[in-house]
């Protein structure tokens, strides 16, 4: 090639370089700014609390009380289902969307079971004050809310019940607790895990909330029962699969053709629940 022709090759491809190089740059400052703004906005994408007017009351039987847990600053709300002479009680930690009056029922079963109810609202779910800042502080919160209750049911069976985000916050105060029994319905194996499957190009290290199921469930020393739809599609059965080869011991429970929120509708999953909660000898 001539040195003219080589020097018109040159001319023509200069423009085209520095338009790739303005492409990159741009392409770069959008997945900067998009990361930017999922880092912020964690809490928003993690936490989708129902809130409740403060003059809320909720239909509920008689047997279930409306009480609350003071924690530092905060009020968190809390419904309890109190049997006459209970064998123990079902402490459930809710999904990350709603509040008590969606998430509380079925009353039927845990009186079949015998077995007292425990439920609260998150920070800024329902009537609960406040709002979430940090995963130690909701850490804190539950542990504080089961210290609430625990001592009315010294050496009865107890039960800690998580669902969906519930399941993280569950199993982590199981393992410092030690209840009889730990029930995760539709767990991750972490939310950092998650949020890598649902947000692949936000660096992981930038998680607030990694809430890591996986290193708390290996040391529950109690039963270990894991319920997943099969068709779950915003938490992958395979995140179950991957907790229950860590702990052999733990129980999985695959529901047939149940995706993440509609696992109440079938029966297997009501079964699976009741001998989970009561115990395999019950």
């Amino acid at each position: 090639m001539s040195g003219t022709a080589a020097n018109r090759n040159a001319g023509r491809a200069g423009p085209i370089v520095r338009q790739l190089l303005r492409l990159a740059t741009a392409a770069a400052m959008v997945w900067a700014l998009a990361v930017a703004a999922v880092a912020a906005g964690q809490e928003w994408l993690i936490f989708r609390p129902g809130t409740l007017p403060p003059d809320h009351r909720f239909n509920v039987p008689s047997d279930v009380h409306e009480t609350w847990v003071e924690v530092p600053g905060v009020r968190l709300n809390a419904l309890h289902l109190r049997l006459p002479a209970p064998d123990g009680v079902v402490f459930f930690l809710h999904g990350n969307g709603g509040h008590l009056g969606t998430w509380f029922v079925n009353p039927a079963l845990y009186r079949r079971l015998n077995l007292d109810l425990f439920m609260i609202d998150y920070r800024g779910y329902g009537k609960s004050t406040g709002r979430i800042r940090s995963e130690a502080e909701l850490h804190d919160d539950v542990r504080r809310a089961w210290a609430h209750v625990a001592p009315a049911y010294a050496g009865q069976r107890t039960v800690f019940f998580g669902r969906s985000l519930g399941t993280g916050l569950a199993a982590a105060l199981a393992a410092e607790v030690q209840p009889d029994a730990l029930v995760l319905v539709a767990p991750f194996e972490s939310l950092s895990a998650l949020a890598g499957e649902h947000y692949p190009w936000v660096p992981g290290a930038l998680l607030r909330y990694p809430l890591r199921t996986d290193e708390a469930l290996p040391r529950v020393r109690g039963e270990i029962t894991l319920i997943h739809g099969e068709r779950d599609t915003l938490i992958p059965i395979e995140h179950a699969e991957r907790l229950a080869a860590q702990v052999p011991r733990s129980r999985l429970v695959r529901i047939v053709g149940a995706g993440h929120g509609d696992l109440q509708a079938f029966d297997a999953y009501q079964a699976a629940l009741a001998q989970a909660l009561g115990g395999a000898g019950r």
